[in-house]
């Protein structure tokens, strides 16, 4: 199927303002014979002095004079309208990339910002939406007005002096050619691994940046993040190959367009010896004062090429990373029957991946249980736990919440009606009212404080200058691990939702904050149906049911208690942990005291 061109592809952006970016190419085109038109007056104004400079005066000058003023300042008038036409064309294509990128985004599963890094997310929108009004603004008028004007330029040199304007086109001739054999495919390619090479690099640098306290905690360098590094070597040897592969060829270009008049020098002798010498020289006169205008345009249009390529990748850019399967929901869906949730014989796989992230596994929570998943790193229990809030569809199997299969249940209903908490949080940049009524915009000042002491978050706010009003982010206050996943836990308690997933909430709190953490997700899960996945054991004691996951399969099921007397996978994981929070030091030179 044959790829659009890159205008095309900005069409669906534009909105209402499609019809601007003729009217700014008929407009620059007018503008650039309007800039051409002050060569020739001065070309007749040559010729008249040349003609008989005993006659000649100063009105002849002035009428010129005036004749030049007025098309300079309406070539500069209609380009000034022509580039207002494009840049608000322009705008209105970064706008409109920037919010259909942000509605495909909402429209995405959960699992797909699992799966794409925030660095590159960001730079292809932002930077593709930048890059795409530069082409739009300013290169696609500028071209409109180049290849006008060279036709323009080349009919005038034609008319003027048929000799001279055919020696003129040797070097435009061989120019062309030379950039034809520049512009082929492999120099597309060669710039595709280039600008990938370059984002590649940056969204690394991104993470590094953000990496940098780790790194310098432990006295690492750059090759502590080895990614990093090699993204700088590859974009080295791109951005060299790049280089070396124009270096020749673009240096001939160059050359023969700046010589350009050295072919008229020869041709000058030759015509001078057998024709008028004022009307010569004052023809010669105007190819010099022509020609290097006429050689700015060539060299203009010859970066056209790569502008409009720039621009075409940045669009592909923008569409591959929002490329990701997008899952149906229906608009509406019924009340859910109950709170409960059924796995049964659930089967999924990672988009790319040829091993099951969850095998065959089938598990009922009862309306109002709690539900622990224990296992090792990569085990699949962050996958279990958000499959249940649909972050992807499975593979095979089906999973029910509240009696329903969750394909048929509306984004709305099934979003409404579960509560997270997770490892990594997030707080936007707003006031911390604000970040607590995220789930519940209409909750009462009863409810917040309520939410507030349940998730112990008082003290937080009241050692705030501006309490529960503080911003919170690059503009206000920042929070530690542990205060942002206490404040997260009560956005949590105020959404009151039947269903809640907790995700390693309490990973980055200190003990007394996790204690307090740990009372806090008491109250948020009380007589809700939970999925929660924990890594420390001792928690475990009061959940109704423990699943020990390995390799996306249930291997052992039950409470605390029953596990414990089987004496199998959970409790040799729990005595393990318990010895892993009793160790001490000792120090053999304090005869074996403990420290």
């Amino acid at each position: 199927m044959k790829k659009k061109s890159v205008l095309k592809r900005f069409i669906p952006y534009m909105g209402n303002k499609k019809s601007l970016i003729p009217i700014a190419l008929v407009l620059s085109g007018i503008s650039s014979i309007l800039s051409t038109i002050p060569f020739i007056l001065i070309w007749k104004l040559i010729l008249t002095v040349f003609k008989d400079v005993n006659t000649f005066s100063f009105n002849d000058v002035k009428t010129y004079a005036i004749g030049i003023g007025i098309t300079a300042f309406l070539s500069i008038f209609v380009y000034f309208i022509a580039l207002m036409c494009s840049h608000l064309a322009a705008f209105r294509v970064e706008v409109g990339m920037q919010k259909k990128s942000m509605e495909e985004l909402l429209d995405k599963p959960l699992g797909f910002f699992d799966t794409v890094e925030t660095g590159k997310l960001r730079k292809a929108i932002n930077d593709g939406a930048s890059t795409t009004h530069q082409f739009l603004a300013h290169q696609l008028a500028d071209l409109s007005g180049s290849s006008v004007s060279i036709v323009f330029i080349i009919i005038t040199m034609f008319v003027i002096d048929w000799k001279m304007g055919l020696v003129s086109m040797i070097p435009l001739v061989l120019s062309m050619f030379l950039m034809m054999s520049m512009v082929n495919e492999m120099s597309d390619e060669y710039m595709k691994l280039y600008t990938d090479s370059m984002d590649e690099m940056s969204n690394e640098a991104i993470e590094y940046v953000r990496g940098i306290p780790v790194v310098k905690t432990f006295g690492g360098s750059i090759f502590s993040f080895k990614k990093f590094h090699e993204s700088i070597i590859k974009y080295q040897q791109f951005a060299i190959q790049y280089t070396l592969l124009w270096k020749n060829k673009y240096s001939l270009f160059t050359i023969i367009l700046q010589t350009s008049t050295v072919f008229l020098a020869p041709l000058l002798v030759l015509i001078l010896t057998n024709s008028n010498m004022n009307i010569v020289l004052g023809n010669y006169i105007f190819y010099l004062i022509m020609l290097p205008n006429f050689i700015m345009l060539i060299m203009r249009s010859a970066m056209f090429k790569k502008f409009s390529q720039i621009a075409e990748l940045a669009l592909d850019r923008v569409e591959n990373v929002l490329n990701f399967e997008k899952m149906s929901f229906p608009e509406k869906s019924e009340p859910f029957n109950n709170y409960s949730i059924e796995f049964k014989n659930v089967v999924f796989a990672y988009p790319d991946s040829y091993e099951n992230a969850v095998d065959g596994i089938s598990f009922t929570v009862n309306e109002g249980e709690s539900v622990a998943l224990v296992g090792a790193s990569g085990s699949g229990k962050t996958t279990i736990a958000r499959l249940a809030a649909r972050f992807w569809d499975v593979t095979s199997g089906e999973i029910f919440i509240g009696g329903q299969n969750i394909k048929t249940i509306s984004k709305d209903n099934l979003m409404n009606n579960i509560a997270f908490v997770f490892q990594n949080t997030k707080l936007f940049s707003k006031s911390i009212r604000e970040n607590l009524c995220i789930g519940n915009e209409n909750a009462s000042d009863d409810e917040i404080n309520r939410a507030i002491d349940l998730s112990m978050s008082r003290e937080i706010i009241d050692n705030l200058e501006n309490g529960i009003d503080t911003v919170i982010g690059t503009k206000g206050t920042y929070l530690s691990g542990g205060e942002m996943q206490r404040i997260s836990l009560a956005r949590a308690i105020l959404k009151n939702a039947p269903f809640v997933i907790l995700d390693e909430a309490t990973a980055f709190a200190d003990p007394e904050n996790e204690h307090k953490m740990q009372m806090g997700l008491k109250s948020l899960s009380e007589n809700k149906t939970t999925i929660m996945i924990v890594h420390r054991l001792s928690t475990l004691k009061d959940v109704d049911k423990i699943l020990v996951i390995d390799n996306g399969k249930i291997l052992e099921e039950g409470n605390h208690k029953t596990l414990m007397e089987q004496n199998g996978v959970y409790k040799t994981m729990y005595d393990e942990y318990e010895s892993s929070i009793s160790w001490r030091l000792k120090n053999d030179d304090l005869g074996g005291d403990e420290v």
